[in-house]
């Protein structure tokens, strides 16, 4: 007989993840199955902001505007070692939005998010030499940054430790509906095998509509609008812990946000695309997006400056609407009971994702799995500095770069990546930039990390910091160690 579960979940990305977290609390046998890594796909490839969304505003979106910041005031309270305050500073330029129009959807932002933490908006001066409009006026507000794909990896391992199962690199070949339950056939390096379920959750992404129509085999059901999102990594142009919202002639906005300790993200376009793999960013975004930044920018950069960029394609619900930026950033939760249950999930944004989760169990019938008040795994404390401080404390030979960063990605389970380690040898080989052996194997065994690309550039992004000979050298090893 396949081994049966009560929740099959098509995967493994911000939503997928969100959902096995939810229904694993509350008690549901479940199974994640993920075609590749973790965030593999758009929930790694975002601008990684957790915000209500400014410019929604502009398009009367207020239920998800409100839905957005009350999330974003939850995850700033559960998961504080990946969430985060950052402050956006805004110049005004009189041929952009008049400033009583930016004055007043700021004030409506602040109104949406009362009685959260974060500062109200406030009128500036501009305070950055690189900047033409450097002493000129501008805004300030405040929303949240977030590590995407670690928020990703994080409810799984909460999934899993609630007693999910999470099986990556394992594929949905197809499934034959019963009345009472899905017989389903996975493959995964070991090859066919099936299990059953008495329900079938679609959260593959830019891949559900083709999910559902293909391995499901189901008719009905939204259609998918494929919007690539890309970005570019340029050498630090802008100083501060602050980003920039660049307001544009096409009426778009552009968002220039502090990365890592080296590095400025750029982003981001919006352009229909057909496959759900038509990642890679066209020379045209990146002359949109250096134009868009040059615009602001005293010093114009220049091609060599960007030293990395990616796109993330965005599964939006097709309203029919005729411009990718006006398209609702809203979720739809599709439930078809003509037998055993199928969930399918189209749109949403990385912020919502733990409402969508509850709002899952709730289309479904299950109870429980409530998780506003539950912190993320290693989220369990409130003051990162101080945290910070007795990391340091704790683990003096670290440098300051790679406590902060190990700190911010293990938060309070960083013990159970250092254990007692006194001296870096103690952690084992060095593969660069702070990464040694302890840590990659914590993520093999704890984080389904199994190759180099998922460790420099999901589980961290250290592969702006490593060349090809020791990421090399870290897939080696890897390969070793999981063989």
């Amino acid at each position: 007989m396949p081994e049966p579960y009560d929740l099959l979940i098509v995967g493994g990305g911000v939503n997928g993840t969100a959902i096995a977290r939810a229904a694993a609390v509350a008690g549901q046998r479940i199974l994640l199955v993920e075609q590749g890594d973790l965030a593999q796909g758009t929930s790694s490839t975002s601008t990684k902001l957790m915000h209500g969304g400014l410019r929604y505003l502009e398009y009367y979106e207020y239920k998800l505007v409100h839905e957005a910041l009350a999330e974003r005031a939850i995850m700033l309270r559960t998961a504080p070692h990946i969430v985060w305050p950052l402050e956006f500073r805004l110049p005004h330029m009189p041929s952009m939005r008049p400033w009583p129009i930016v004055r007043m959807g700021l004030w409506l932002y602040d109104l949406f998010a009362l009685g959260g933490s974060l500062p109200r908006s406030r009128g500036i001066r501009l305070d950055d030499p690189a900047l033409v409009q450097n002493g000129g006026r501008g805004f300030s507000y405040w929303d949240g940054w977030v590590d995407d794909a670690r928020l990703v990896v994080l409810n799984a391992v909460d999934a899993a430790e609630s007693g999910a199962k999470i099986s990556t690199r394992t594929r949905l070949e197809s499934a034959q509906r019963q009345a009472d339950q899905w017989t389903v056939t996975l493959r995964d390096a070991a090859g066919a095998h099936q299990v059953s379920a008495r329900t079938i959750v679609n959260a593959a992404g830019p891949w559900a509509e083709q999910v559902l129509h293909g391995q499901l085999g189901q008719t009905d059901g939204s259609h998918i609008r494929l919007v690539r999102g890309s970005h570019i990594v340029v050498k630090r142009c802008l100083s501060g812990n602050h980003a920039w919202l660049l307001q544009q002639p096409d009426g778009r906005i552009v968002f220039a946000i502090p990365y890592l300790d080296d590095f400025t993200l750029i982003g981001t376009t919006e352009v229909t695309v057909k496959d759900p793999t038509d990642t890679q960013i066209a020379p045209t975004e990146v002359a949109y997006l250096l134009d868009a930044a040059n615009l602001y920018l005293r010093t114009p950069l220049r091609d060599e400056a960007i030293v990395g960029s990616y796109g993330g394609i965005r599964p939006l619900i097709d309203d029919g609407t005729e411009a990718a930026k006006a398209v609702s950033r809203d979720y739809r939760l599709e439930l078809d009971r003509n037998g055993a249950a199928l969930l399918s999930v189209f749109g949403g944004k990385i912020t919502t994702a733990r409402h969508l989760a509850q709002a899952a169990l709730d289309r479904l019938g299950i109870g429980g799995g409530d998780t506003r008040e539950r912190p993320l795994p290693g989220g369990e404390f409130t003051d990162f500095g101080a945290f910070l401080a007795d990391v340091r404390a704790r683990w003096p030979f670290l440098e300051e770069p790679v406590a902060r960063r190990m700190a911010h990605a293990y938060g309070s389970r960083i013990g159970a990546v250092l254990g007692d380690a006194r001296t870096p040898d103690n952690l084992g080989a060095d593969f660069g930039a702070g990464l040694r052996a302890q840590e990659v194997d914590y993520l093999i065994d704890y984080e389904w990390a199994r190759s180099a690309h998922d460790i420099i550039w999901r589980r961290t992004k250290l592969g702006y910091y490593l060349n090809p000979a020791q990421i090399e050298r870290l897939d080696h090893y890897i390969h070793e160690a999981v063989a």
